[in-house]
């Protein structure tokens, strides 16, 4: 089990061998952008609840999530603004942003990987966090089941190889103590094909 400190404000390589590679930037966008691009994103976005069928009952989505295509023409300001930075910083084709809106400890997302036959093979999944720090899980899948707490601060970007998620499941699992709202941006390279 590892805890990850954000002393260290560069690049920081968490995993780097054949199941795939993470790599956390603490700081990539300052705090003020990361708040401007939080406020605007929450007041403007059309956010979407939504259920699923759990354990033979439905049950509510705990998070608001919305998603565009990064050509759309109607794309929020904050999120050209995030779309130019990520790919500056990955360098990765992303033509396809998620987002995940954590309104409170309450909310989160159970520990999955992201689905391969939805995304360019080879590419990453970049997430860049805004508002409250949350923790996010990475667990193995198989033994040893090596396991990493990272704290996704403001303006923080983490990008996973598209092998990660082969051999690794990601969570933001519910906390016990009181936090504010978290905004997620989960960039995608989808292709034409997939949208």
């Amino acid at each position: 089990m590892a805890q990850l400190s954000l002393f260290d404000h560069g690049p920081q390589r968490l995993l780097d061998d054949a199941s795939g590679r993470i790599v956390l930037t603490p700081e990539l966008v300052d705090g003020e952008t990361a708040a401007r691009w939080f406020e605007q994103l929450q007041a403007s976005v059309r956010w979407k609840g939504g259920t699923r069928l759990m354990y033979e009952r439905e049950v509510d989505v705990p998070r608001l999530r919305a998603h565009f295509r990064l050509d759309d023409p109607a794309l929020p300001p904050a999120l050209q603004e995030a779309r130019d930075v990520t790919i500056a910083a990955v360098g990765a084709p992303f033509d396809s942003v998620g987002l995940n809106l954590y309104r409170d400890e309450r909310d989160s997302v159970a520990p999955h990987n992201d689905k391969l036959a939805d995304l360019v093979r080879g590419e990453p999944i970049a997430l860049l966090s805004l508002g409250a720090t949350r923790r996010l899980t990475v667990r193995a899948k198989q033994p040893p089941r090596r396991l990493l707490h990272i704290d996704l601060e403001a303006g923080s970007l983490l990008v996973m190889s598209w092998d990660t998620q082969l051999h690794y499941d990601h969570a933001i699992p519910k906390q016990r103590m009181p936090v504010g709202p978290r905004i997620s941006l989960a960039f995608r390279v989808r292709g034409e094909h997939l949208a």
